[in-house]
């Protein structure tokens, strides 16, 4: 079954109150944690469906959904439905990033997320 390249265009809302991004505490909780790490990265490398997560990064399927769906709600991740010639659909995720920073000055820690446009 192959993928049509073509995407809707309703991508999944964030569920955030604010537009400006997670907070540092967010940050640090989200990428403190190996798999999340590893599942961001399979999608900032290029979008993928939820299955090919799982398989770059190395962890199971729920455990792919659990850190995607933690990344999307930070709005550091977005989910198009993409369809198949069969009419079968599939969710794919992409990273909506394009910097975090990290910063330590004098012992006060912050985080700076830019997302993409």
């Amino acid at each position: 079954m192959s993928i049509d390249p073509t995407v809707s265009d309703a991508k999944r809302p964030m569920s955030r109150p604010d537009a400006d991004g997670p907070t540092t505490e967010e940050i640090l909780d989200l990428f403190g944690d190996e798999y999340t790490r590893r599942v961001f990265e399979a999608v900032a490398e290029q979008p993928r469906c939820g299955r090919a997560v799982a398989e770059v990064a190395d962890v199971s399927r729920p455990t792919a959904y659990r850190r995607l769906n933690r990344l999307a709600d930070a709005g550091l991740v977005t989910t198009e439905m993409a369809f198949s010639e069969r009419g079968n659909h599939r969710e794919r995720f992409e990273a909506n990033v394009d910097r975090i920073a990290i910063s330590l000055d004098g012992g006060d820690v912050s985080a700076e997320v830019d997302l993409a446009d």
